[in-house]
């Protein structure tokens, strides 16, 4: 394992509860002022408006685990230093995989429930349009991706960590079935940035028990709670 060095993700301390909890993070630091905005991630699924939404396009493939990290509130896989893992294809335009990262329990919430987890895969294209897609994750089978991050995921905050040998496939994180929701909103951490296009799979992906046991002993809780739509949409695939 090779640790890069250190770099802090977020200049002003952040957490999920407490004096430095969601309620707050508008007011820790100025560039955080969006986690006030009316366009906020993520949000509780009821109402929605069927349309006839473009298909998905997820052109995935394997590629090293050079930047895998624990930056203290997630697990995270980067790509960024010309290593890329692929890309989203949405109506003829491409947006490159950036990231993918996980919460416990799911932030995105169907009809009040969550999920035990979701996968949140953070996209973004030439024009800087960001697009992330949350899939709901149940128990059942093991996942063969998350297997090989977990095997090597950091047990306390730190770098990047490149894994020499291993390569992941996020395309084992996407089910066979890409019906989905969209929305738009925002990053679901400070700084909150909007225009955010989120698409929220409806079929999800199945971990083993003892997975999502692995991750929920790290994080107990990385969940911000659901935002208000603000007379929002929420766009139903056919």
């Amino acid at each position: 394992m090779i640790t890069a060095p250190a770099a802090a993700q977020w200049k002003v301390p952040w957490s999920y509860e407490g004096a430095r909890g969601p309620d707050h993070w508008a007011e820790l630091d100025p560039s955080y002022a969006p986690c006030a905005g009316k366009q906020q991630s993520p949000v509780d699924i009821r109402a929605t408006e069927k349309a006839d939404l473009p298909p998905l396009g997820f052109e995935y493939h394997s590629a090293p685990l050079r930047y895998l990290t624990n930056n203290g509130k997630t697990i995270r896989v980067n790509y960024h230093d010309h290593v890329s893992a692929g890309a989203l294809m949405v109506d003829g335009k491409r947006y490159e995989l950036t990231q993918f990262h996980f919460h416990h329990p799911s932030e995105e919430q169907l009809n009040g429930q969550s999920f035990p987890m979701v996968v949140h895969l953070m996209h973004q294209s030439a024009d800087s349009k960001v697009v992330g897609v949350a899939v709901m994750v149940v128990a059942g089978a093991a996942n063969e991706t998350v297997a090989k991050v977990w095997e090597h995921m950091p047990a306390t905050e730190g770098a990047e960590h490149q894994i020499p040998g291993v390569d992941v496939d996020p395309t084992a994180l996407i089910p066979q079935s890409l019906g989905y929701y969209s929305y738009e909103g925002s990053v679901t951490a400070p700084p909150c940035t909007e225009r955010v296009t989120w698409f929220i799979l409806k079929t999800p992906v199945s971990l083993s028990q003892k997975q999502i046991d692995a991750f929920a002993k790290l994080f107990p809780n990385d969940v911000r709670p659901v935002q208000p739509l603000n007379g929002r949409v929420i766009k139903e695939s056919r």
